[in-house]
């Protein structure tokens, strides 16, 4: 894959952005004296969201073979934070929200976690997905499990790369013009349809009854994520591409000093997302998930940082984003988000039990409202 810088794609290229100094030129390294621990901190994050994923998932799991079972097994309050894997019915409530300035009934977690990971991508870029998402982490461990089996990881050639990146937008697109295309009584009738009220059950139920067709699928994602850095993420990923929108307009992007870097191009082969960050003075793409592996690997002291109020045309003094203030702020803006709709009584979907009783069990029998 070509590494030549791009001025849509890659970052900023305005003037100042390529350093004069001939690539021949060997500078002298001031090496970094700090230890950098971004990705053992990363990791903390990454395993504690997605230990608390499997756990809202087994809650979940339990909740639903208790109606299943018609109340033989032990029941558990169910976890709202299910809701998290449910982005359409997010944005439809977001919208509904936005219209209404009344906050739904049905599943309003989702949308309030929806809030919080744009909120977190509009300040601190997209690290929703290199730091909070469990797919992603799972997408990050699968190659990474790649190249050490195998030795190396493959990039797809620039002519396949930027069309199949393409494809995550066009999903999006798909979504945002279905739910901008429904009415405020479309949504809330869609959403109180048993299909909407127990969408969360499809979903688990969807992997727990998995067609052979969708399983192949799964199973061709998996081996290609393997072998192809961040597949799923990269190419196919939706909710990834509406944090990587949202995360254009942050301040926060990885800057770069020409005069104490020593073109050793080490921030590039580490970038995950694969940007040219050895040549820019900035990386504004929406590609860049604030992971910091290209800030862990450079070995120069000041020439490689995650900084806040980054110009947009010519660089000058910067706010370093030191990696605990990168993650005060996520967990900042997540836990206050959430912890304003728990005490605001907006958190938990109200449906009575015996509701769930009816739908539950023959939730793979509720038809789409549509079709």
């Amino acid at each position: 894959m070509s590494a030549q810088p791009n001025i849509t794609d890659q970052g900023t290229l305005s003037a100042g952005s390529i350093h004069p100094e001939s690539p021949k030129t060997k500078k002298k390294l001031i090496r970094r004296t700090d230890a950098d621990r971004s990705q053992q901190l990363r990791r903390y994050f990454q395993i504690a969201f997605l230990v608390l994923n499997a756990y809202v998932g087994v809650l979940f799991y339990m909740w639903v073979r208790h109606f299943e079972s018609a109340g033989a097994t032990r029941f558990v309050e169910r976890p709202a934070g299910v809701e998290g894997w449910l982005p359409i019915a997010a944005l439809m409530n977001l919208k509904y929200l936005v219209l209404t300035g009344h906050v739904p009934s049905i599943h309003p977690a989702g949308m309030f976690l929806l809030v919080a990971f744009l909120g977190i991508s509009l300040v601190f870029r997209k690290s929703f997905c290199s730091w909070l998402c469990p797919i992603g982490t799972i997408s990050e461990y699968l190659w990474k499990l790649g190249r050490r089996t195998f030795r190396r990881n493959f990039s797809l050639p620039r002519w396949a790369d930027i069309p199949l990146r393409g494809l995550k937008y066009l999903l999006l697109g798909f979504f945002v013009y279905v739910i901008g295309a429904m009415s405020v009584e479309a949504i809330a009738e869609f959403l109180s349809a048993p299909y909407g009220l127990i969408a969360d059950v499809k979903m688990l139920n969807f992997f727990r009854f998995m067609s052979t067709t969708a399983a192949v699928v799964v199973g061709v994602i998996i081996v290609l994520s393997f072998f192809v850095q961040n597949f799923w993420c990269r190419y196919l990923c939706p909710y990834g591409a509406l944090m990587g929108l949202a995360a254009l307009f942050s301040p926060a992007r990885i800057h770069r000093n020409a005069e104490p870097c020593i073109d050793c191009g080490k921030c590039a082969k580490a970038c995950p997302s694969q940007l040219p960050v050895d040549k820019l003075v900035q990386i504004r793409s929406a590609e860049c998930t604030a992971c910091l592996e290209c800030v862990a690997v450079c070995p120069a002291e000041g020439a490689l940082q995650i900084a806040v109020g980054v110009p947009l045309i010519a660089p000058k003094p910067q706010r370093r984003l030191s990696p605990v203030a990168l993650a005060a702020g996520i967990a900042l803006v997540f836990l206050g988000l959430v912890g304003f709709a728990k005490t605001a009584g907006y958190w938990d979907t109200d449906i009575p039990r015996d509701l769930y009783m009816q739908l539950v069990p023959s939730a793979n029998q509720a038809s789409h409202p549509g079709l």
